[in-house]
């Protein structure tokens, strides 16, 4: 099998307008050439669409996490906090997006923002980051695993749970290395099933509150907000121990800037994704905790995992509300949809995580060969050491789903806050760069709304909430879940000060005045004359047209 590796950066820098190209301007129209096809700097390949990453942004990523982790949220919390808690890490992750959609649009070259990290601070930072960001990955996707081996062996009991687990391994190895075409196409339909199933089921929790189900004596309402109550866990505590399944429910929205590198036309998708995900929160995030709390008591017998340790199944509040309403066999329409979630969500896991070890390999913060992709722009080795850690949803053999779930949420919990603070910090230093060399902000394609607000906002937001996370296991002390809630943070210290003394003398800290601002731009392959993006008048574009695109 052929293979190649990426090439400097410098060597493929791309001026971000025609004007400053040398001779006649440029066309724009390189569809039919193979090799602008590649990113030059990373060596694979820009096949994803406009609506590809725009349905990542709307609802990449939603599986287990969300489905069923907030069953946890809710057990432990009520449905107050479940509410209060999605919308103050929705709150925080607005305003991440809008700094990453500012920095990324500018330069969405491979790397996203783990090569913007070495660029804005330093490369021991950018590995901190990208090392932090690799564990994010394969933690949700061993949780992933965990979940579709738990359910298909609630329909297949003869067949044990490690067989399922190779047998979708295999499965998902195969399809990512067809390419990113596979991956986005595949992407787009499930991430639209998923949001007409939400749909679906934000219906039947309206109805079923209002009491229009067939066979139903009285309206729902909001009687769980009063029996078992509104907060479960003494008030704001109950807020707060469940913020680590909040990061993780949101875990995935940045995702955006690392398919950035594969996308054919960046300069319009990103900052097309970044808009919608704010729709993401209120209708996907903000939508599920209400209806969730609604339909589906905080007190209810096997949520996430009924009380036997060692219980193998978990439940969603989705499955259980329509129990409630007297569906019995809803269990299975529930089930369905949510493995369906999760082949989305475990491919996407798949595909990121790939790719951030991918660019770190590129740019020396991991082993060589893992920088490797196939002439197809297929990273063969990041996928297959990506996918390898799905493995560790196998520890549901030994210490059931629910407890392997809490202490995998744990840990890509923490280090989604430690990776958005980072992305606030970049974007913090970029302004600061921008501005010391007297840039103009207006020359900017996408610009963060209330900088820098916003932006000293995410940092300090960030900061607080991966202290604190874990202060619940303070009091009782509980040795093995505060080893669990904060082992991140120093290791975070840890990759940052060997890296230091690694490349001693040769890692100074990037100072505002010496930062690159100008290589990594580059120009859209769809872009061309009439589209009025090349200073012509922009030609007319049908209705159906501009609908589909902005899908």
């Amino acid at each position: 099998m052929h293979f190649s590796t990426a090439t400097t950066k410098a060597d493929h820098a791309v001026s971000p307008s025609p004007e400053l190209h040398d001779g006649p301007a440029p066309a724009w129209n390189t569809e039919s050439d193979d090799a602008s096809a590649m990113d030059g700097d990373s060596g694979v390949k820009r096949g994803l669409k406009n609506r590809h990453l725009s349905m990542m942004a709307l609802a990449g990523i939603i599986g287990p996490g969300l489905l069923v982790g907030a069953g946890g949220a809710l057990q432990s919390g009520g449905p107050a906090s479940l509410l209060i808690g999605f919308g103050v890490i929705g709150i925080i992750a607005f305003s991440i997006m809008q700094s990453l959609g500012e920095i990324t649009t500018l330069y969405p070259g491979g790397g996203a923002f783990i090569s913007l990290a070495e660029r804005f601070v330093d490369k021991s930072f950018s590995t901190a980051v990208g090392w932090n960001y690799f564990i994010i990955w394969v933690s949700v996707l061993a949780n992933e695993y965990n979940v579709i081996c738990s359910i298909l062996t609630y329909w297949v009991p003869q067949v044990p749970i490690w067989a399922w687990f190779l047998i979708l391994w295999t499965v998902f190895m195969g399809f990512q290395l067809l390419g990113v075409e596979a991956f986005g196409e595949a992407e787009f339909w499930l991430a639209l099933f998923k949001l007409v199933g939400l749909t679906a089921f934000f219906i039947f929790a309206i109805i079923y509150a209002a009491g229009g189900l067939i066979g139903q004596s009285e309206p729902l309402g909001f009687r769980y907000w009063h029996d078992p109550g509104a907060f479960n866990n003494h008030g704001f505590r109950g807020v707060a121990v469940v913020f680590i399944f909040y990061s993780t429910f949101y875990a995935g929205v940045e995702s955006v800037a690392v398919a950035a590198t594969e996308t054919r036309n960046p300069g319009v998708a990103v900052p097309q994704a970044i808009r919608q995900i704010f729709w993401r929160i209120i209708f996907v995030y903000m939508g599920s905790a209400l209806f969730f709390g609604i339909t589906c008591p905080a007190n209810a017998p096997g949520l996430a995992g009924n009380e036997d340790p060692n219980a193998k199944a978990l439940q969603s509040p989705m499955t259980i509300a329509i129990q409630k309403a007297g569906w019995e066999n809803g269990v299975h329409l529930i089930n369905a949809f949510i493995l369906i979630t999760c082949l989305s969500a475990i491919n996407s896991s798949i595909y990121i995580g790939s790719r951030t070890v991918l660019y770190m390999a590129q740019s020396g913060k991991a082993p060589r060969f893992l920088g490797r992709v196939n002439k197809w722009g297929v990273p063969v080795w990041a996928i297959l050491l990506t996918n390898a850690f799905g493995a560790l949803s196998m520890m549901n053999v030994s210490v059931g789903a629910k407890k392997a779930y809490g202490y995998i949420v744990n840990l890509s919990g923490v280090s989604t806050f430690l990776v958005w603070a980072a992305i606030s910090l970049m974007h913090i230093r970029f302004r600061r760069a921008w501005a010391t060399q007297k840039r103009d902000v207006n020359e900017l394609p996408f610009q963060s709304v209330f900088y820098p607000y916003i932006a000293y906002f995410g940092l300090a937001a960030n900061i607080f909430l991966a202290l604190v996370q874990g202060w619940t296991t303070l009091s009782p002390f509980v040795a093995g879940d505060f080893v669990d809630a904060y082992i991140l943070l120093p290791l975070f210290g840890v990759i940052y000060i060997v890296c230091k003394l690694l490349w001693r003398g040769e890692d100074p800290l990037k100072r505002s005045w010496d930062m690159d601002l100008d290589s990594g731009r580059r120009l859209d392959l769809d872009r061309k004359a009439g589209d009025g993006l090349d200073g012509g008048e922009p030609a007319k574009v049908s209705a159906w047209k501009k609908i589909w695109t902005s899908l």
